[in-house]
């Protein structure tokens, strides 16, 4: 499973599989919430934002976990494939971290009064961006790949402490960011008409990130092996004018 050759055979077939759903379940959990979930006692019609910001800051969350864990593979292993795939994931996770800071700011607004405060909650989120612009940047800094995929490991590996401090923030110190809605151990507080949509765009956003992810791991394998045979032929093979074009 490590080959490279065999992950981009393997991930091609997957791709429809994740896009389709994908797509379906964003678009359905957010038509669902934004339009047919009765608005918040609480905070009306602003609470429907949480369709777009939960999923978003959850998944990235999710995403650079499983970064981590691909740098720990790379370091232990010297697998090249959870190299690539560690690469990968940064651009997908800085995007929602963004979307995720992005879309609270919007929330904040009619809610608190501002667009930002430094929340313990908002101030790790902002770490986690900026933790996945230090991996971009260190891919970029050097010139020897191997170096910077160490570098990059080290790094994903350090940073994965603020995971938990992003979840626990609003516990560990006094915090305007409302505590998790939806729990694991115990009774969740949010209404089951606002938690199903929800639902949908969460797994529609792990789908996303799965699909985005493979689309950007095939295209560094592609990179990488471009000298490889397989490539070579994989190219000639998708080439309209055929074979024959690449003679003389």
């Amino acid at each position: 499973m490590g080959s490279p050759r065999w992950f981009y055979q393997f991930s091609g077939r997957l791709l429809p599989w994740l896009a389709v759903p994908a797509l379906l379940l964003l678009v359905g959990g957010c038509v669902w919430g934004l339009a047919f979930v009765p608005p918040d006692y609480k905070q009306g019609n602003s609470f429907r934002i949480i369709y777009i910001h939960v999923p978003a800051a959850v998944v990235a969350m999710g995403a650079y976990m499983i970064m981590a864990v691909a740098g720990a593979i790379h370091l232990i292993w010297r697998m090249k494939l959870a190299a690539m795939v560690m690469k990968s994931i940064a651009p997908v996770g800085a995007m929602l971290t963004f979307l995720a800071l992005l879309t609270g700011a919007v929330w904040g607004k009619p809610t608190w009064g501002t667009w930002w405060v430094w929340d313990a909650r908002i101030t790790s989120v902002l770490i986690l961006f900026f933790l996945y612009l230090g991996v971009i940047a260190l891919h970029q800094a050097f010139d020897n790949r191997d170096a910077a995929a160490k570098a990059c490991a080290v790094l994903a590996i350090v940073g994965a402490v603020n995971i938990p401090i992003i979840y626990y923030s609003v516990e560990w110190w006094y915090s305007l960011h409302q505590p998790a809605s939806i729990k694991f151990v115990g009774e969740s507080t949010i209404h089951s008409s606002m938690l199903r949509p929800l639902m949908a765009t969460l797994t529609g956003m792990y789908l996303f990130l799965g699909w985005a992810v493979l689309l950007y791991t095939r295209a560094e394998i592609l990179d990488r092996e471009r000298n490889t045979r397989w490539v070579k032929d994989l190219v000639l093979s998708s080439d309209p004018r055929g074979p024959a074009s690449n003679k003389g």
